[in-house]
Formats: structure tokens, sequence, C-alpha cells
């Protein structure tokens, strides 16, 4: 085994100790081929197979979980606004698995709470914010994520902050929750 696909193996095993189900990327890339959602595990003995020369994805459906992609990039400032937002509300974010992106962003991953289907919306258009989109469980396949240990453009996404993966914020819930039952033909689902 050479050292990349130890270094793809040892952040898959962390992040399904996290409870978040994996599944393979094309080496370098961020789209997964077609039937990823039936690939997602959260068994680690599956890995080693699975992974091989491959990247990381994170899917939300089999994971039952949202995930906030703070970008960081342009005029963008995922972290700041979502910052901004929760101070306005007088809320705050919760310590949560966190997975930093090679732009400087940062996935943060929740736990869904169990009556919530929650899509994914991006390209400015979530009511998080601007640099804010988002991956849920969705109606049907689910988002993704490009997983810790993928390497994208030459550059590596890393595990930022090792810890469980919180709930999902009922003030984000509620935010979210009016375009996921007004406008859910809005929502685009990969």
């Amino acid at each position: 085994m050479n050292v990349l696909d130890l270094q793809v193996l040892t952040a898959a095993r962390t992040v399904i100790d996290r409870g978040l189900a994996v599944f393979p990327l094309p080496l370098g890339g961020r789209v997964p081929e077609p039937g990823w959602q039936r690939q997602a595990t959260l068994l680690p003995e599956r890995l080693p197979e699975l992974l091989a020369g491959r990247g990381v994805g994170i899917g939300c459906r089999a994971s039952h979980a949202v995930a906030l992609d703070l970008d960081v990039h342009g005029d963008d400032d995922g972290p700041g606004v979502l910052a901004a937002l929760a101070d306005r509300l007088g809320e705050s974010v919760p310590e949560t698995f966190t997975v930093a992106t090679p732009s400087g962003g940062r996935h943060l991953y929740f736990r869904a709470p169990m009556d919530c289907v929650i899509g994914s919306v991006s390209g400015g258009r979530s009511p998080l914010g601007r640099g804010i989109d988002v991956r849920g469980p969705g109606h049907r396949s689910g988002g993704y994520l490009v997983g810790p240990g993928s390497i994208v453009g030459g550059k590596r996404y890393v595990i930022a902050r090792d810890v469980p993966v919180a709930a999902l914020p009922r003030w984000i819930v509620d935010l979210l929750a009016p375009v996921r039952d007004d406008l859910s033909h809005r929502w685009s689902t990969p």
C-alpha cells in the first residue's frame, strides 16, 4: 500500500468513526461515478478495496447529515457570513466535525434532525448567505462533499476539527426549512 492510499484510508476511518458514510471519488476529482449513493458505507472493513487509488466522498443521505460548505474565494467569506448571521440572531455555531478545503474554506458536518429533509443548494442561493453552500440528505439521492484525504488540484482536504458531529442547530433548520418546503424545485441534489 502506498503512502497516498494509507493517508486516504486513515482519514476515511476517522470519518466513519464520526458516523459519516464514505464512497470513492476518482483520484484528483470531485465528481463521483454514477451509483455512488449505493457505495456509501459506514463499514471500515470495506475501505481498502473501495478506496484503493481513489479519493473520499462523504454522502449526506447515507450519513443522515447536513454539511455547510463555507467557501473562501473572490468576494465569498462563508465562515465570516455564518459567524455574522449567528451573531445577528443571538445564536452560536456549535463545535462539530470540520474538514478544511484547499481554498481555505471549511466543511462543517451536522447530524440532521429525524423529522427534517434538507436538500442541497449552491451558487449563492443558500438562505444562510453568500459563500455558504448546503449539502443535505435531500428527497432522493442526497448531496455529497469531497472528504478528507482527497487531493484535488494538487491540494489536500484535511480534518481541521476531529470532534463528534454536532446536531444541526434549530436556528439553521428554521432558516433552511422554508426553502425546503416552499422552493424544493430550486434545490439541486447531486
